[in-house]
């Protein structure tokens, strides 16, 4: 049994965020610790000095809301967390500070670009020191 789990939801693909969730719920005990992530890609300096200061910000507080949202439906009380940077080194670090036994991660079907550049599901797996289950 896990103890400490981290699920990290993209929230364009949302609808996997449920399943993930149901299936860390199912791999943990009654006392597993899940927490529930969303990392938001920094956007490069040109583009942010284009956009409204607090459009960050309220990307976070949404991504806070629908985690809680998802959370909330799923009868789980999970720890949320928002990150923003790369979401490969955010995960990673995110796994590293909380100590957890396990990654659960969804991928998705592999376009051309994840073959050249591969995918964050990929370089999760690649470069975990934690144990990493890939939900398809």
């Amino acid at each position: 049994m896990y103890t400490k789990i981290l699920v990290p939801i993209d929230l364009a693909h949302a609808e996997k965020g449920k399943v993930m969730i149901d299936l860390a719920k199912n791999l943990g005990g009654k006392n597993v610790k899940i927490t529930l992530i969303n990392v938001i890609e920094d956007l490069p300096a040109y583009v942010a000095n284009e956009m409204p200061g607090e459009l960050i910000q309220n990307m976070k507080k949404n991504a806070q809301l629908e985690l809680e949202g998802m959370a909330k439906s799923a009868s789980l009380s999970a720890s949320i967390e928002v990150r923003s940077g790369r979401p490969v080194t955010a995960i990673l670090d995110a796994a590293k500070d909380l100590d957890v036994d396990l990654i659960v991660i969804a991928s998705h079907q592999p376009g051309l670009q994840d073959y050249l550049l591969g995918s964050t599901a990929a370089s999760v797996v690649r470069h975990a020191k934690h144990s990493v289950l890939v939900m398809r």
